[in-house]
């Protein structure tokens, strides 16, 4: 068990909070606040507790001078002011005097937020080479670390492991939560435990579907991925989205999973990779060569319900199809509202696109949790040490 920020006592200290303030931005507009809404209840009761917070995060990539415009954090400061009624103080360096003696005067009941943590990688990748000089630096401007930045997780950064390894670390509620929803669904399931992996690429998830072989009751198989495995049943896909250096390892897993993996058995074909290309449904030995398939069919529909209708646990990470366009999204929307419709099941997201589909359509308040890391979420389903959660204390 990791320690939790309510295993500290805070009052009166200065407390770093590696937050995930990665959000879309649109010439200086922040299009999404989502994930600064999600580190408020942390900020909150670290600030009830009668500490100081100061916060770091990274945005976007920052690969030469002219990117700093773009990427500062400046925005995030603004609306985290107006998210918790009160000034977020906004240091526009990540080192040096300015803002050593911002946080010398920073007051109980204060935030200070420091510039883009990423604009040490222009240094020689400092942030994301988890610099041992640079973490020490950033260690030494508070009593204790608290690390609430899932999205981050699978990283080894000078933010999140570099403080950790200097000061001591404990997990915010948003980290908590994941450890919590994540870890328990593949360790400790309650069963009928089914996981839905969808996606372009089979490539992307091999290790996660050699897990939940181990792991699930059923593994609902959807997506670009789909075609590789409709591919290596010996079906033609036409111009079908297929990895052809990995059928053979696609047949393996076919044999292996037997009837643990459940692929579609029908799909939504078109000719272009277009809205308004006709499309129609047709069966796994109906597709043309001149034809690609763009999402799941009716019937695989209809089977994954009668799949989901008894599940106890299901994780979804990755979409049916094209979601983004109109056409191919019903396989998308039935799973979702299947899913939705679960009573007494425990549903997760794990991030990425298929938590960008729950939210476009508006289901993401009817799941029990949606991952805030897309990357960070396959690889604790795959069983992978994440290097910022390992630096987290053990209670």
């Amino acid at each position: 068990m990791k320690k939790t920020v309510k295993d500290v006592e805070l009052t009166g200290k200065t407390v770093l909070v590696r937050a995930d303030f990665n959000v879309p931005m649109d010439n200086g507009v922040i299009t999404n606040d989502k994930r600064i809404k999600a580190a408020l209840p942390t900020i909150q009761y670290i600030l009830d507790q009668g500490a100081k917070v100061v916060l770091f995060s990274h945005l976007g990539r920052v690969k030469e001078e002219s990117d700093k415009e773009q990427l500062s954090l400046f925005p995030v400061a603004e609306r985290l002011s107006q998210l918790i009624d009160n000034d977020v103080l906004f240091v526009n360096e990540t080192r040096g005097v300015e803002l050593e003696s911002a946080v010398d005067d920073l007051q109980v009941g204060e935030v200070l937020l420091v510039e883009n943590t990423r604009f040490e990688d222009l240094n020689g990748k400092k942030e994301s080479k988890n610099d041992p000089e640079l973490g020490k630096y950033w260690a030494s401007l508070g009593d204790v670390f608290v690390n609430d930045a899932f999205g981050t997780a699978h990283r080894a950064h000078a933010s999140n492991v570099g403080i950790s390894e200097n000061v001591e670390a404990v997990s915010g509620f948003l980290m908590e939560k994941e450890i919590e929803f994540i870890g328990n669904a593949v360790d400790e399931p309650k069963r009928p435990f089914v996981a839905i992996l969808g996606g372009a690429k089979v490539s992307d998830k091999i290790t996660v579907i050699e897990r939940l072989l181990e792991k699930a009751d059923k593994i609902l198989i959807g997506g670009g991925m789909a075609n590789t495995f409709v591919r290596a049943l010996g079906h033609d896909t036409g111009k079908s989205l297929v990895e052809e250096d990995n059928l053979e390892l696609a047949k393996s897993l076919i044999e292996k999973g037997k009837d643990k993996l459940v692929l579609p058995v029908d799909l939504v074909v078109a000719k272009e990779f277009s809205n308004d290309s006709a499309f129609r449904t047709v069966n796994l030995d109906g597709i043309n060569a001149d034809e690609m398939a763009l999402d799941i069919g009716e019937k695989t529909v209809a089977l994954f319900n009668d799949i989901l209708k008894d599940a106890k646990t299901v994780v979804w990470n990755g979409p049916m199809g094209v979601f983004e366009m109109e056409n191919f999204a019903e396989g998308t929307v039935k799973v979702c509202e299947s899913l939705a419709k679960l009573e007494d099941a425990i549903t997760i997201i794990g991030g990425g696109d298929s938590a960008t589909a729950a939210e476009a359509l508006g289901f993401a308040d009817k799941f029990s949790h949606v991952s805030t890391g897309g990357g960070a979420s396959l690889e604790y389903l795959e069983g992978k040490v994440l290097p910022g959660l390992n630096a987290i204390n053990d209670k």
